[in-house]
């Protein structure tokens, strides 16, 4: 898949901007804070809608305007040409269109128009909370896995109805058996999804880190879910006066976490700076894979501020990977040096392009 132009209106700092790209490797050049990342949040809420961070959606709009929108032309690997059109108005919300028509739940634009970004944030995916984990794992296996998100849909509506009645002080068992028969067995297709999902990104992940770092660090992942040792019906029965006492439940899917081990450590604590981001790297190369292997479609590859942090073998070792022209199809970098992206538009075959952006407006440059 690529995504041919855009023109974006009132997105962050970009007042205006309508935009081709090359089908090969599209490198956004400028000092940071003139929006490159902009650009890239406005094709991954184009392709997704939903921001790339967990910024409230009211934040994408420019300051001090009432209505924004993203339209993007897409080339499908079918070849069918596609047109998305995704726009926020203030005090209306939002709308999404494909073709001119309006789906009927934003739910059937997921993996539509598959995507990839690998961010100077993602370290937190390993330092931060483990929501962040969960909350990558689900919006993956969601673009690769219809039902599985309608499965999530499930139970995140059932866990609320519990935790409501919960905190309403509800105390018949008939009620919480209603809702909690609900969340089990959404609770089952989630977890084994989810275990599934690890199992065939592992491998990837291990073999490309290793390609990126060298065969001296090996790195390690594991699906951790406390439905390894009972079931959800089991844990929600078993804790349901905890429960009533907290408020909320305290045991279930919805506390599922990934983690990583570098040479047999906990990577979280013992990682460098450049280790956390090169397994962060690795990750997402490994999402691509998958999502690849799944989808059916290739996906857009948006690599923000890779250089950061990295030695230059790193960089030059994630280069030859991504330069690979069968596995990876359209690419966006950013960086704020003009002889990294020298360097890697000279290592990189095929198409490419290269913008210069500044305060929100965009050029084209030899």
């Amino acid at each position: 898949m690529t995504i041919n132009k855009v023109d974006i209106l009132n997105f962050k700092n970009i007042a205006e901007a309508r935009l081709e790209f090359s089908a090969g490797v599209n490198c956004l050049l400028g000092s940071n804070g003139m929006g490159k990342s902009n650009l890239l949040e406005a094709l991954h809420f184009v392709c997704m809608a939903r921001p790339m961070s967990s910024l409230p959606e009211a934040g994408l709009l420019r300051h001090g305007q009432d209505l924004m929108s993203v339209q993007g032309a897409f080339t499908l690997d079918s070849g069918s040409e596609e047109k998305v059109s995704i726009g926020i108005v203030k005090g209306k919300g939002k709308s999404l269109k494909r073709n001119g028509k309006e789906y009927d739940r934003l739910a059937q634009h997921i993996g539509v128009f598959p995507i990839v970004t690998v961010t100077p944030a993602d370290t937190e995916l390993i330092g931060g909370p483990a929501i962040g984990r969960r909350r990558m794992t689900d919006m993956v296996i969601s673009q690769a896995n219809a039902p599985y998100l309608n499965q999530l849909m499930r139970y995140n509506r059932s866990l609320e109805s519990r935790n409501s009645m919960l905190r309403a002080g509800v105390r018949d068992p008939l009620l919480f058996e209603s809702v909690e028969a609900v969340m089990a067995e959404a609770a089952k297709t989630i977890s084994e999804e989810r275990r599934k999902w690890v199992d065939a990104i592992s491998p990837v992940v291990e073999q490309t880190y290793a390609a990126i770092a060298g065969e001296r660090e090996e790195i390690r992942i594991a699906y951790r879910s406390e439905l390894n040792g009972a079931t959800m019906e089991e844990l929600l029965q078993r804790n349901r006066a905890k429960d009533a006492a907290l408020g909320y439940t305290s045991a279930g899917i919805h506390r599922d976490d990934i983690s990583a081990q570098l040479n047999g450590y906990a990577l979280r604590s013992y990682g460098s700076q450049g280790q956390l981001k090169t397994f962060t790297i690795a990750l997402r190369l490994a999402i691509f894979d998958f999502l690849k292997r799944t989808g059916g479609e290739r996906p857009l590859l948006l690599l923000d501020d890779i250089f950061d942090k990295l030695d230059s073998d790193r960089v030059g070792r994630i280069m030859q990977l991504v330069s690979r022209p069968e596995p990876f199809g359209q690419i966006f970098i950013t960086d704020t040096n003009r002889e990294h992206l020298d360097e890697t538009l000279a290592a990189l075959g095929g198409d490419k392009r290269l913008l210069m952006v500044e305060n929100g407006s965009f050029s084209a440059i030899d």
